[in-house]
Order: C-alpha cells, then structure tokens, then sequence
C-alpha cells in the first residue's frame, strides 16, 4: 500500500472580510485502495479542504503530494494535468451538458487531455457506460435521462482517464436510498477492482460507515481520522 494523497499541515486563512483561520493543521493520508468518507457539519471547512485537495485552490500554506508529486512545485498547466489525468470527480449535481449526449459527456474530459484517439476514448466511454449499466442511454442526449442514470453518467466521466483518485462533494445527496446504495456499491467495486481510492465528503451516515475510515471534521481541524 502506498499514499495516493497526503496532507502535512495544510494551512487556509479567508482575507475578507476579516482574516479568518478556516484550516488549521490538517495532515491526512489516503492510501491507494482505500474508500474515505469526510464527515462533519456544515461550515467546519470540508469543502474548502476539498477544492486544495483537488489542486483547484492553491492558495495554502503546507503540503500536498499527490502520487509521490509535491503540488506546489507545479506550474497551474502542470496542476491541470494532474486534475485531468489523475484525479476524478464527482458531484452533488452531475454538471452534465444537457444537449450532448450522454457518450459526448463521458468522452470531454478525455477529448480535453488529448492523449488517446477519439475513436478510442469512444471505445472506453462506452465501456465505463457499460460497467455503470447506462450503456442504453449512451447516444440520449443527457436532459433526457433520470436523475439516478445522470449521476452513474457523472461517474462514468469520472473514470474515463482512469484515475488514481476519485473526489467526491456528496455524490448521493440528491438521490435517494436506493440509487445512493447503488452509487455506493459501485464505487466500492471500482475501488476493489482496479485500487482506485475514493476520497468522498457525505453528511449520509449510513453511506459513510460502510467505508474504510471516516474523517471527522469540525471548525477547521480533524477530530477523527
């Protein structure tokens, strides 16, 4: 097992309107395979964590290393690289563009690293439908689909460079019971199957403690971990 993710002393102050301490020596590791779940309530930074770990705010004092990589030697093109390629997310709402397709959607984020074809990104796009079982929906465009299919969709862009990490901002919170069990097993089967860690904020207790190790956090600081 090695980190995938890890945090030394991560550090965040909000300038404005005051100065205000919202992270306060956060160290975290997720190691490769593992299933997380951050835990907390409202206002206690999880969110704010979440954007640094996914190198969209660099603003920070301490480390983040992503895949052994140290984040703040990186030029912002660099960064992108690593969000595109390394890390995958997703969200409480799917952010699907509604008049493409479903397949267009799982291929962008592909089509945008370049490194691959579009015929192939197109032969993996469908096998990621497949494995998350909208492949029937892939040539939909995507308002035309239910909720519970959107987010499996959402997921399936996740995968499509096929990362480390999977990033999630609660992934269930619009669904309900049943398509949140169903985002759940999938994502523990992709974890088990291919080590791919999954790093995932929830206020759903019952989805949390089917995880690994639940981070708790509260005014800034981990209390558990």
């Amino acid at each position: 097992m090695r980190p995938v993710l890890e945090t030394k002393n991560i550090n965040k102050f909000f300038l404005e309107p005051v100065e205000f301490h919202v992270l306060k020596d956060i160290s975290l590791q997720v190691q490769q395979g593992e299933f997380v779940s951050i835990m907390g309530k409202s206002g206690c930074g999880k969110s704010t964590l979440l954007y640094i770990l996914s190198t969209m705010d660099t603003d920070y004092q301490g480390d983040l290393i992503i895949d052994g990589q140290h984040m703040s030697e990186l030029s912002n093109d660099e960064l992108a690289r690593i969000r595109n390629g390394k890390i995958g997310f997703i969200f409480q709402f799917h952010y699907l563009l509604s008049d493409f397709s479903v397949l267009k959607n799982v291929m962008l984020p592909a089509l945008k690293l370049g490194r691959e074809k579009e015929s192939t990104i197109k032969k993996k796009a469908l096998e990621k439908l497949e494995i998350l079982g909208v492949a029937d929906q892939a040539y939909k465009k995507a308002f035309r689909i239910s909720g519970g299919q959107k987010q499996r969709v959402s997921i399936a862009r996740a995968l499509i460079n096929d990362p480390l990490l999977i990033i999630g901002d609660e992934p269930t919170g619009n669904l309900d019971s049943k398509n949140s069990e169903n985002v759940f097993n999938i994502l523990r089967a992709l974890g088990n199957q291919q080590e791919m860690s999954m790093l995932i904020v929830t206020h759903d207790m019952d989805f949390a403690k089917k995880t690994d190790r639940i981070i708790e956090m509260g005014d800034g600081t981990i209390l558990e971990n």
